[in-house]
C-alpha cells in the first residue's frame, strides 16, 4: 500500500478502524474512512484524526453517492452492522447498507478505476449442512428467518460484486470473515466475546444457549486484517474464507473466558434462538495455498489483550 490510496467505509467500526491503521503501517499516504456511526463509534479512530494522511468522513453510504476528492486505488467495504442485536434493532437499515450502500461503492470504484473488496461473511452459510465449511459451498440460508437481513443483504453483495466485476471490469475481492473477537468490540452488542468477557468481569454466570455443544471458531482481529490486506492486494477471484479453524463449543470457549478473565459464575443456560448456527469452522485451504495466510495470535493471548481492553473503559458495567 505504500504511497496508494484507500476508502474504507464503516472505518470507524470494529474492524474497520484496525484496518485503517493496517493500512497507514503500512504506508497508505491517504485512508479516508466513511462511516455514519449508527454502530461505529468516533473514539475506534480518534488516535487517528489530526493524521495528515488519514480523513474521517461522517457519510452514509446509503444516501447518495460517496464523494471522495483525488484519485483511489482500494475500496474497502465494511459498513454494515454485524451482531444480532444490530440486525433485530436495524433489519431495514442491514438491508439497505448490503444493497444501496454496496452499490455507490462500486460506484466510487468505478468513477476511481479502483478495486474494491466486498467483506461479506460466514453467515451467507446459515446453518450449515458442510463442515467445514469451504467456499464452493452455497450454504442453508433461511430467507425469512430473524437473521435473514445480514445473511441475504451479504450475499447480495457479493453478487453484486460478481456482476459489477464482468459489466464494469472492476477487480472485485470477497472476502469471507468468521467469529472475530478483539479491543473495540462493543461491550452490548450481543455477541459470545463481549458477553461473556463481560460477565466474567462482573462474576456474573455466564449466558449459554442451547446445550453449549454448538460451536464456533474465533479469529483475533489483527489476524483478521492481515487476510483482508493480503486478499486485497492480491489476484485471487471468488470468496476467500477468512478466519480461525480452531473450533470450540460454547461450553469451552466460556471455560476459556473464565480462565483468561480469572472471574466468572456458573452457566445459566437460555433456550437457543432461531436459525442459530449449530457448528461454523471454516476451511482456509484458499487463504493458506494463494494469500499465504493463517491465524497466528493463540486465542489466549487474543482473550487477554480483548479482556484488558474491556477493562480500560470506565468499568465493566460501562456500554460503549
Amino acid at each position: 500500500m505504500k504511497g496508494r490510496r484507500a476508502v474504507v467505509l464503516g472505518g470507524a467500526g470494529f474492524v474497520g478502524s484496525h484496518l485503517c491503521e493496517r493500512l497507514l503501517k503500512e504506508g497508505a499516504s491517504r485512508v479516508v474512512s466513511v462511516d455514519n456511526l449508527i454502530t461505529g463509534r468516533a473514539e475506534n479512530v480518534a488516535h487517528l484524526v489530526g493524521r495528515p494522511e488519514f480523513q474521517d468522513v461522517r457519510h452514509d453510504i446509503t444516501e447518495g453517492p460517496i464523494q471522495v476528492e483525488g484519485p483511489v486505488d482500494v475500496v474497502f467495504n465494511l459498513a454494515s452492522p454485524a451482531s444480532p442485536i444490530d440486525y433485530a434493532q436495524l433489519p431495514i437499515e442491514t438491508l439497505r447498507v448490503g444493497s444501496i450502500g454496496t452499490e455507490n461503492g462500486l460506484e466510487l470504484a468505478v468513477e476511481k478505476g479502483a478495486r474494491f473488496l466486498q467483506a461479506s461473511t460466514s453467515e451467507v452459510y446459515g446453518d450449515p449442512t458442510v463442515h467445514p465449511q469451504r467456499e464452493d459451498y452455497w450454504g442453508n440460508v433461511n430467507p425469512v428467518g430473524p437473521r435473514s437481513c445480514y445473511d441475504e443483504s451479504k450475499r447480495y453483495a457479493e453478487a453484486l460484486c460478481v456482476a459489477y466485476a464482468r459489466m464494469k471490469g472492476v477487480p472485485v475481492r470477497i472476502v469471507r470473515i468468521f467469529n472475530t473477537y478483539g479491543p473495540r468490540m462493543r461491550l452490548n452488542d450481543g455477541r459470545v466475546v463481549p458477553a461473556f468477557v463481560s460477565q466474567a468481569l462482573r462474576g456474573e454466570d455466564f449466558t449459554v444457549f442451547g446445550d453449549g455443544m454448538q460451536t464456533r471458531s474465533f479469529c483475533y482481529v489483527t489476524d483478521l486484517v492481515d487476510g483482508i490486506y493480503r486478499l486485497a492486494l492480491s489476484d485471487v477471484e471468488g470468496p476467500v474464507n477468512v478466519g480461525n479453524p480452531r473450533e470450540m463449543t460454547m461450553l469451552e470457549f466460556a471455560e476459556a473466558v473464565r480462565a483468561a478473565a480469572g472471574g466468572g459464575g456458573r452457566i445459566d443456560f437460555k433456550p437457543l434462538p432461531k436459525d442459530d448456527p449449530r457448528q461454523r469452522r471454516p476451511d482456509i485451504s484458499r487463504a493458506r495455498e494463494l494469500l499465504g495466510w493463517e491465524p497466528r495470535v493463540p486465542l489466549e493471548q487474543g482473550l487477554r489483550e480483548t479482556i484488558h481492553y474491556f477493562r480500560t473503559l470506565a468499568g465493566p458495567t460501562r456500554t460503549p
